[in-house]
C-alpha cells in the first residue's frame, strides 16, 4: 500500500472524507504535531479534533506494520519457492495480522514436530488417503506404509503418524482457525484457581482463588489482576471453551463420510483441538484480552492524568509550602510569585519535639517577611496535624491554606532535574518546593514527574509500556499546548513539551533567555539557536509573551494569521487593543469577507474567539476546599457519617476519595449514583470535591467503603 491507499482505508473506517485524511497523513509525516494540526490546520483536515488525528496516526502505523509483515511473508514464500498466484492474492488481500498469520502458518519454518517426523517416515500419502474418506478398509491400506527401517513398526503406528499429519493440516486450515477463533472470542471462559500451597502467601488474590467468567465480559481490572497473580505464581489461569462446540464445528468442516476413515479424521480433530488449535487459541485470546484490558487501563490512566494536569491553578501568588513530618520535622519553604525559592528551614511542632509555640511564631514571621498569600500543606504523614496547626494561627492578613496532594513530589525531589535546579539543597527542600509550585500551577510542575509515579490509574506497571508511554506523552502534550506556555517563565522541562520544541531547542530557549533577558516578541524566537522556520510554525502559537507590545503575542492567534487581524483593524479603523476590548467592534466583523484559499471560516472563528479573551486559560477557576475539621484519622470514622472529600484516583471499578485521614476510601462503581453507572468518569472527575457517606470501616486492613448515593452534586444530602 501507499499513503493514498492508507488514506482511503482510514477514511472509510472513520467515516470522513479521504482528502482530509490524506492531508492529516501528509502533515503528520511532515513533522507536524497533533496539537498543531488540530488547532491551526482545520481547513486541511475538516476540523478533526486531537482524538481523531491520533486515531489516524495510530491506524496508519498499524497498516504500515501489517504491510511490513506482509512483505516479509511474501519474501519467505518466494525464497521457499512456494508462492503461487492464488497464495499471493490471499496474502495481499489479508486485512488483519491474524488473517495474515493464518495464511502463512502452513509455510512457516517450524522446529521438529510430530507431523514432520511422520512425513519423514513417508506417511503423508496415507494421511491424504484417509482425508479423502473414500475407504472403509483403511487398516489394509495402512499396511502398505509399514516399514521398520523408517521407524513404522505396525499399522497402528502408521495410522498414528498419519493422524499427526492430519491434526497439523486441520490446525493450519485458514477457515477452521477463523471459525474457532470466533468461537473463543464469543464463548471462551477465563478461569483462575489458587496454586496449591500458596493460599496464605497469595491472600491478596483471594477474590480470584476460584473464579470463572466469559472472557469478553471480564472487566479490565479483573483481567490485569489475575494475570498479575499468575505472574507472581499465586494463580493458575486458563482460557478454554467449556463444551464440545469446537469439535462439532471442525467435524462439519472436515468430516464428509461415515466410515473408518471418517473416524480417524474425528480422532485427528480431537487431537488437534487438545494439542494444537485450542492451546494456540488460548495464547491468542490471552493476547487479545490483555490488549483490551491494557487499552481500557491506559484510557483510564490518561483520562485521570488529563484531569490532574488540567486542575485549576492558584496562579502567581507568594506561597509558603510545608512538607509535614513528625520526628524529622516539617520542612518549610517560601516561594515568590514565579515559584523561585526565597527561604527554607525546618520547624518541629509535632511529637516528639512538640515545639508548637516556636513553630507558630516562625510561620507568622515568615508569612509577614515574605508577604505570603497562600500556604500549601503536603497531604502525607502529619499532613492533617500540620493543617490543624496552621488553621489555629491568627495571621495579620487574610491568606488561604490548602492541603496539596504530594504524590510524586519525592520522585521529583530525587530526580536529576531537581538536582540541576537546586544543587545546593537536599531532597526535603526540593520536595517542599514541588508542593508549593503544584498549588500555583499543577500543569507546570507535574510535567517534571514521570506520570506513572503520580499515583493515578490502575495496574499501570502491568500494561503495555510502549502504548502507555505514547498515550501519556500525547496527553501531556495536548494539555500543555491547550493551556499555552509563558515563554519567559516556563521551565526547560515545560518548554520541551511545547509543539515543535523538544529538549534541545528548550535548552537553547532558556539559554537565550538567561543571556538576553525576557523575550519581547514572538519574532525574537528566530534569534534562538536552531529555532528555524519549521519550529516557529509549530511552536509560535503555543508560546505566549505576557504584556508584549503586540497583544497578539500573548494570545493563541498564530503569527501566520496576524495579517488577518491587521485587515480587520484596517477595515474597522481601530487598533488591536480596541478590537480586544470592545465587543461591539468584534460584532461588526463579517468573517466571510476574510476567507482566502489558506484561511477558512474555522480559523477565522478561532481568531475572533481568541480576540474576545486573548491568552485565556482553559482551566477552571480555583476553588478552596477543607476537610471535616473533627476528622483526622481512620479511627474517627464510623458508618453513617457524611463527609466532604476530594477524588484522588479513578479506576474501572470506582473512585478513591481522600477524607483527610491518610487513607483513601473507595466509592465502588455500584455506590456512585442511584442509577446504573458504566464508567466512573461519567460521575466524577479527578480532584473533584464530593460529599460521601461512610458505609464501612476496617481499621485493621485500612479499608474504607464509601457511597455517593443520595447525595447531590453540591455535596449535600
Amino acid at each position: 500500500m501507499n499513503n493514498e491507499t492508507y488514506a482511503e482505508v482510514i477514511a472509510a473506517e472513520l467515516g470522513v472524507a479521504v482528502a482530509f485524511v490524506r492531508n492529516a497523513i501528509s502533515l503528520l509525516e511532515g513533522g507536524a504535531t497533533i496539537p498543531f494540526i488540530a488547532r491551526y490546520r482545520k481547513e486541511m483536515t475538516g476540523s478533526m479534533d486531537e482524538m481523531v488525528i491520533t486515531g489516524v496516526r495510530d491506524r496508519l502505523q498499524q497498516l504500515k506494520d501489517l504491510d511490513a509483515r506482509r512483505n516479509t511473508i511474501l519474501k519467505s514464500l518466494r525464497d521457499q519457492e512456494k508462492l503461487t498466484d492464488e497464495l499471493e492474492r490471499a496474502v495481499e488481500k489479508a486485512s488483519t495480522m491474524a488473517e495474515l498469520e493464518d495464511i502463512y502458518l502452513p509455510y512457516k519454518p517450524k522446529r521438529k514436530t510430530r507431523a514432520s517426523m511422520a512425513r519423514e517416515k513417508g506417511l503423508e500419502p496415507l494421511a491424504k488417503v484417509i482425508m479423502t474418506q473414500r475407504y472403509d478398509d483403511i487398516d489394509i491400506r495402512a499396511e502398505e506404509y509399514v516399514d521398520p527401517e523408517k521407524g513404522v513398526e505396525d499399522v497402528e503406528e502408521a495410522l498414528k503418524g498419519a493422524g499427526d499429519i492430519m491434526a497439523e493440516w486441520i490446525n493450519e486450515h485458514v477457515y477452521a482457525r477463523k471459525r474457532i477463533r470466533h468461537l473463543f472470542q464469543r464463548d471462551s471462559v477465563v478461569t483462575s484457581k489458587v496454586v496449591k500451597g500458596k493460599e496464605e502467601e497469595g491472600i491478596k488474590y483471594k477474590t480470584y482463588f476460584d473464579t470463572h467468567e466469559l472472557l469478553w465480559k471480564a472487566p479490565s481490572h479483573r483481567v490485569l489482576a489475575i494475570l498479575r497473580g499468575e505472574k507472581e505464581g499465586f494463580l493458575k489461569v486458563s482460557v478454554d471453551v467449556e463444551d464440545d462446540r469446537g469439535q462439532k464445528i471442525l467435524e462439519k468442516i472436515f468430516v464428509k463420510e461415515n466410515n473408518a476413515s471418517s473416524d480417524l479424521v474425528k480422532r485427528a480433530i480431537e487431537d488437534c483441538t487438545k494439542r494444537l488449535l485450542y492451546p494456540s487459541m488460548e495464547t491468542e485470546m490471552r493476547h487479545w484480552i490483555k490488549e483490551k484490558a491494557d487499552e481500557e487501563a491506559i484510557r483510564i490512566f490518561t483520562e485521570n492524568m488529563r484531569q490532574l494536569l488540567m486542575a485549576p491553578p492558584l496562579g502567581q501568588k507568594r506561597v509558603l509550602a510545608i512538607d509535614p513530618g513528625f520526628r524529622t520535622g516539617c520542612k518549610v519553604v517560601c516561594l515568590d510569585a514565579q515559584g523561585k525559592l526565597l527561604h527554607n528551614e525546618t520547624i518541629y511542632p509535632h511529637p516528639p519535639q512538640n515545639e508548637v509555640k516556636e513553630s507558630i511564631n516562625k510561620i507568622k514571621s515568615l508569612v509577614n517577611a515574605y508577604k505570603i498569600e497562600a500556604i500549601a500543606i503536603g497531604n502525607g504523614t502529619a499532613g492533617r496535624e500540620t493543617e490543624r496547626l496552621i488553621r489555629s494561627v491568627r495571621f495579620d492578613s487574610d491568606l488561604i491554606a490548602l492541603v496539596v496532594n504530594e504524590s510524586g513530589a519525592s520522585v521529583y525531589s530525587a530526580s536529576s532535574l531537581a538536582r540541576k535546579e537546586f544543587p545546593d539543597y537536599d531532597v526535603t527542600v526540593r520536595g517542599s518546593v514541588s508542593i508549593g509550585r503544584r498549588l500555583m500551577d499543577p500543569l507546570a510542575e507535574l510535567v517534571k514527574i514521570d506520570p506513572k509515579s503520580i499515583g493515578v490509574g490502575q495496574y499501570q506497571h502491568d500494561v503495555d509500556q510502549t502504548a502507555l508511554q505514547q498515550s501519556l506523552a500525547d496527553t501531556v502534550e495536548s494539555c500543555v499546548n491547550q493551556v499555552g506556555v509563558e515563554v519567559n517563565t516556563a521551565s526547560e522541562q515545560l518548554l520541551t513539551i511545547v509543539s515543535g520544541v523538544g529538549p534541545n531547542l528548550a535548552k537553547n530557549i532558556v539559554a537565550y533567555r538567561d543571556e538576553n533577558g525576557p523575550f519581547s516578541s514572538r519574532k525574537e524566537f528566530m534569534k534562538v539557536t536552531r529555532f528555524g522556520e519549521k519550529a516557529f510554525e509549530q511552536a509560535a502559537g503555543f508560546l505566549r509573551i505576557r504584556d508584549a507590545e503586540n497583544q497578539l503575542d500573548g494570545s493563541a492567534v498564530h503569527p501566520e494569521s496576524y495579517h488577518v487581524v491587521g485587515r480587520m483593524t484596517k477595515r474597522l479603523h481601530c487598533a488591536i487593543s480596541d478590537l480586544i476590548a470592545k465587543t461591539e467592534l468584534r460584532a461588526q466583523i463579517k468573517l466571510e469577507e476574510y476567507v482566502t484559499e489558506t484561511t477558512g471560516l474555522p480559523t477565522l472563528e478561532d481568531i475572533v474567539t481568541e480576540l474576545a479573551k486573548p491568552g485565556r486559560d482553559p482551566r477552571k477557576k480555583f476553588e478552596l476546599f477543607e476537610f471535616a475539621k473533627n476528622i483526622h484519622s481512620i479511627n474517627d470514622l464510623h458508618p453513617g457519617m457524611k463527609l466532604p472529600g476530594i477524588v484522588t484516583n479513578i479506576t474501572a471499578f470506582g473512585a478513591f476519595v481522600d477524607l483527610g485521614v491518610h487513607q483513601d476510601g473507595l466509592v465502588h462503581i455500584s455506590q456512585m449514583a442511584d442509577r446504573f453507572v458504566r464508567d466512573p468518569n461519567d460521575i466524577v472527575k479527578l480532584n473533584q470535591k464530593v460529599m460521601v457517606e461512610v458505609k464501612d470501616v476496617d481499621i485493621n486492613r485500612k479499608r474504607i467503603q464509601l457511597s455517593m448515593k443520595g447525595l447531590n452534586n453540591n455535596g449535600e444530602s
